[in-house]
């Protein structure tokens, strides 16, 4: 009996300290997910993530963002849309996406810009406008259809398509290290090109940044 009650003893001791005194926070997804894309580190919003089965840490071939423009928060859940109501819930495009993958040392757009569209360009085309430039392809090349729109400060270069059955859309790519960053956003907003190229320019701070 009095081994077992020292028996007893050292387990409630042994229980009292190794008992968690921390409270469990509420479930859900952190804030912020690293990620490795071409072994390059991204801290990506997780509420951001356009695809769910992007959205776990480590090493990834690609992840998908959107953010709403001109905040770049990330976009509210969507909300359930009937037959009923989908006429209601139609709005225009005010995302700005971000696809990060990795390379795989494919061409860089900066080598590309270079060597390659200067191929394809009409030489007689071409105007400048606020400090925006656009340059057309000719219709005989892979990039027919498109123009391309460049600016120096601040910094822009993006492929275009042109406005027709459905509005024009702009590509823009950055390489950062082992991944490539592409952004889309609509051709409107040209006209205010250079809140876009400042807004290109904070996605890539804030997607490197370790803060939230």
């Amino acid at each position: 009996m009095v081994m077992g009650a020292i028996g007893a003893c050292a387990v409630a001791v042994v229980t009292y300290l190794l008992w968690p005194t921390w409270q469990a926070g509420p479930a859900g997804d952190p804030t912020r997910l690293p990620v490795s894309i071409g072994n390059t580190l991204f801290n990506v919003p997780t509420k951001a993530i356009r695809i769910k089965v992007q959205k776990r840490t480590g090493p990834q071939e690609r992840v998908d963002l959107g953010f709403v423009f001109p905040s770049l928060e990330p976009p509210e859940a969507p909300r359930h849309v009937s037959a009923d109501t989908i006429e209601d819930q139609a709005t225009p495009i005010d995302r700005i996406f971000l696809s990060i993958a990795a390379h795989h040392d494919a061409l860089a757009p900066e080598e590309r810009l270079r060597t390659i569209y200067p191929r394809y360009l009409d030489a007689d085309g071409g105007q400048s406008t606020d400090g925006l430039s656009t340059r057309p392809f000719r219709d005989d090349t892979p990039y027919a259809g498109e123009d391309l729109v460049y600016a120096d400060a601040p910094r822009l270069v993006a492929r275009c398509t042109r406005d027709g059955k459905t509005p024009g859309m702009c590509l823009s790519e950055r390489r950062i290290e082992g991944a490539d960053l592409t952004f889309r956003f609509p051709r409107a907003w040209l006209a205010q090109w250079r809140d876009v190229a400042n807004a290109v320019d904070q996605l890539i701070t804030r997607v490197r940044s370790t803060r939230g």
